[in-house]
């Protein structure tokens, strides 16, 4: 049987450790006391210790105790007077006061500005500003928005952009700083909180503001938030046509009535998945387009604006497009509102009306006679080579592929073949769905088939000679890996391993990414296009920021219907090999019926950034254009029509200038 354990003895040290420990956690009446004693403890004997070491203190012992008095207590604060006992208890005494008035204020002054500082760190203050743009929502667009609204404001009068969204504030300031760098003399202001909470909302002056964006953020439910956020702003704001310009964006064309409907009559409202849709439908048979677009939206380069048109009252449309030396014009904005993107050439300018330009800037774009820079004998005499049915090939799906479907149904060429190949093993409704009207499938007939796309045999058995034209398309975050651009790019890899065994023509690539770090990354040829659908958005929704009117050229560059941006061979404007101005190509464009606003070089299309894309030259400039050059125009289906059916008359005038086109002088 064994013996059990006696009671641990208790060390002198652990008792005194714990009778200290329970004393303290008595009160704070009882911790100041401790504090007292600790520090007389301490200050008492060094004190003597210094007179008593002293030479120069007095002799007596009453002299010494009294400077020892008067070391302790001006080490505590207490007070150095001397005298009978009553008068140096007083004296603590007042010392003792005065020192507990002073930390207690120290304390008050130190807890506020720490508070004061903790609510900035969390930007909850009230923004009094005038003129600023308010950005609502925080999504991938964000830095393109930001950082496009500071660059449109550079050459401006600085006003300040202001950012609402549930995170942190010095992690939004942190994420944007590092995104677009430097905001010069723009103000970048930062506040957290749900935009749709009025309360929060009121925070950044909505109400005063220039212009209010509203972004959608990636996860699901973001249209609802968007929604939630502009029924916020009307209980901020009012439901009066006062206010400052609405712009927001929605993913699902479900929610594009309803937001429409909350953004009020000074909002506009975007479908992101649409436009996205549209463009990848347009690059497959113009390569080269994304990278106009990426020039023609960002405020880095020329933009569209808005410009007085008193010169050309009473003249025709036409007489403008050699009216401007350093803008080319596109369109014309009516005294009604009404938008007319590349008219025809003989619509009359009547007064009131305003001028589309691509120019550099707001006071660029000044009249100037470029008539006398047209060398008519440099035009090309041959017309449009016309466009056949197309073999198309897509990889991958995603919540956009049924609009890009749609979009190509709407654009084909009659005889078109789409073949979809897809991880998934039945395609929902949506997928299978066709465009109204029997048309549609005579336009184009989509060849649905499942296979695994990460194999790598699914890419690389197929021959993909016979195709013109092929879509990568990722899947969407949560239905595939973290990041979705991966197998974008392992997709791209594959099949430029599959162009190289084969040794077969460049392949004419669309890939969609969603970062635009990525975009370097991406191995495609010089005849593909890579599109960023994040980017394409933030781009677009600073452009309308600037100017709301911009808001409908856009729609229909961006539509399957009316106007849209092509790029031409340059040898059916001006005579391949020979020396003309750009002056030349907007004349012999303005004969077929379109808006030439630039071109891109054959010879640096594999040269960083630009990529041979030259917009809005000076109709002065004098090249040696080439075959394989491309001129790049403003067109619609009409134009392309008369093009073909009325090419022996193009032919006939393209020597002499018409009248009615203003070439002739007034």
């Amino acid at each position: 049987m064994g013996r059990g354990k006696g009671p641990r003895r208790v060390s002198l040290r652990d008792r005194a450790s714990y009778r200290f420990d329970r004393t303290l956690a008595r009160s704070t009446g009882t911790l100041m006391g401790w504090l007292v004693i600790t520090c007389l403890a301490v200050v008492v004997p060094v004190s003597v210790l210094l007179v008593w070491t002293d030479p120069g203190s007095p002799r007596s012992l009453s002299g010494r105790l009294t400077a020892a008095w008067r070391t302790s207590a001006e080490t505590l604060r207490l007070g150095a007077m001397t005298g009978t006992p009553l008068r140096m208890m007083l004296s603590a005494l007042l010392g003792l006061v005065a020192l507990l008035c002073v930390s207690t204020l120290v304390g008050v002054i130190t807890n506020s500005l720490a508070e004061r500082m903790a609510e900035l760190s969390r930007g909850r203050s009230t923004v009094l500003e005038q003129g600023h743009v308010v950005v609502l929502g925080w999504s991938d667009q964000i830095g393109t928005v930001v950082g496009e609204l500071v660059a449109a404001q550079a050459a401006h009068r600085p006003r300040a952009v202001v950012v609402l969204a549930e995170r942190d504030k010095t992690e939004m300031e942190r994420a944007l700083g590092g995104r677009i760098g430097p905001t010069g003399r723009t103000r970048l202001i930062c506040r957290s909180g749900p935009a749709s909470d009025p309360a929060v909302l009121a925070l950044v002056s909505p109400g005063t503001a220039s212009t209010v964006l509203v972004l959608p953020a990636g996860e699901p439910g973001a249209d609802a938030e968007v929604l939630r956020t502009l029924l916020a702003l009307r209980a901020v704001i009012g439901e009066g046509t006062a206010g400052p310009p609405v712009l927001a964006a929605v993913r699902d064309d479900r929610y594009h009535a309803a937001a429409r409907m909350a953004a009020g009559s000074r909002g506009t409202v975007l479908e992101t998945d649409t436009v996205t849709a549209r463009l990848i439908a347009q690059c497959v048979g113009r390569p080269g387009l994304s990278l106009v677009l990426r020039d023609l939206l960002d405020f880095a380069g020329d933009e569209f604006h808005l410009a007085d048109a008193t010169a050309f009252h009473g003249r025709p449309f036409g007489a403008t497009l050699l009216g401007h030396a350093d803008s080319c014009v596109v369109g014309l904005l009516t005294p009604r509102g009404r938008t007319l993107l590349n008219p025809p050439t003989d619509t009359v300018v009547a007064p009131g009306s305003r001028l589309i330009v691509l120019t550099r800037d707001d006071g660029t774009a000044r009249p100037a006679d470029c008539r006398h820079l047209v060398d008519a004998s440099a035009k090309a005499t041959d017309r449009l080579p016309g466009e056949g049915a197309a073999r198309l090939l897509m990889l991958g799906w995603n919540r956009r592929a049924p609009l890009v479907v749609g979009q190509l149904r709407r654009t084909a060429r009659p005889g078109s073949v789409l073949d979809v190949v897809t991880d998934r093993a039945v395609p929902g409704p949506r997928e299978a769905e066709a465009e109204p009207g029997a048309s549609a499938e005579d336009r184009l007939a989509v060849r649905l088939r499942s296979a695994p796309l990460s194999r790598p045999e699914t890419l690389l058995g197929p021959d993909l000679a016979p195709y013109d034209g092929l879509i990568v398309l990722g899947p969407d975050p949560g239905d595939g890996p973290d990041r979705p651009d991966d197998w974008t790019l392992v997709t791209l890899l594959a099949l430029r391993l599959a162009q190289e065994r084969t040794g077969g023509r460049e392949l004419r690539v669309v890939s969609e990414l969603t970062d635009d770090r990525n975009r370097p990354l991406a191995p495609v040829n010089p005849g593909s296009d890579v599109i960023v659908s994040g980017e394409l958005t933030g781009l677009l929704m600073a452009q309308i920021a600037q100017n709301r009117h911009l808001a409908s050229v856009f729609d229909e560059l961006f539509s399957a219907d009316g106007s849209s941006i092509c790029l031409r061979p340059a040898g059916s404007y001006v005579r391949p090999g020979g020396e003309a101005t750009f002056a030349t190509v907007v004349a012999a464009a303005r004969d077929r019926g379109e808006c030439a606003i630039g071109y891109r070089r054959a010879d640096r299309r594999t040269a960083a950034p630009d990529h041979g894309v030259r917009l809005n030259p000076h109709k002065g400039e004098r090249r040696e254009w080439s075959a394989e050059d491309q001129v790049v125009v403003i067109t619609t289906e009409a134009a392309e029509a008369r093009e073909t059916a009325g090419a022996a008359e193009s032919a006939h005038h393209a020597g002499a200038p018409r009248p009615d086109d203003g070439d002739s002088p007034h």
